[in-house]
């Protein structure tokens, strides 16, 4: 035995250094963990959530588009008595292009901000 101080087998520094790989093996698992959550919370929950929101919005503006169509028909009906059929086509298209630029500038307005 040394001087001063108790003999340390080697089967004692085993169980010390596979202390330490258990202990390490358990902070990477941790950490892991750590960061799955906080990609799923911070990326893929969000992202997720910009899908749907962006397919619901597609959805309505399809089902608008189809409704101005039908309205745009229906207003050209009834006009063609009243202004004739070109008359319908130019009044009807004039304040279709009308409504497009009043939402062009209106958007364009909040972007500025």
């Amino acid at each position: 035995m040394p001087e001063g101080g108790d003999a340390k087998t080697p089967r004692d520094e085993r169980g010390v250094i596979e202390a330490i790989a258990d202990l390490l093996q358990t902070i990477v698992d941790w950490l892991r963990q750590e960061a799955e959550a906080a990609v799923r919370d911070k990326i893929v929950f969000p992202l997720q959530k910009l899908g749907f929101t962006l397919f619901w919005a597609w959805a309505a503006a399809s089902v608008a588009v189809l409704g101005i169509g039908f309205i745009a028909v229906g207003a050209l009906i009834l006009l063609s008595e009243w202004l004739t059929w070109p008359g319908a086509l130019f009044a009807v298209g004039g304040a279709l292009v009308l409504g497009a630029a009043i939402f062009t500038a209106l958007k364009m307005r909040s972007m500025e901000r």
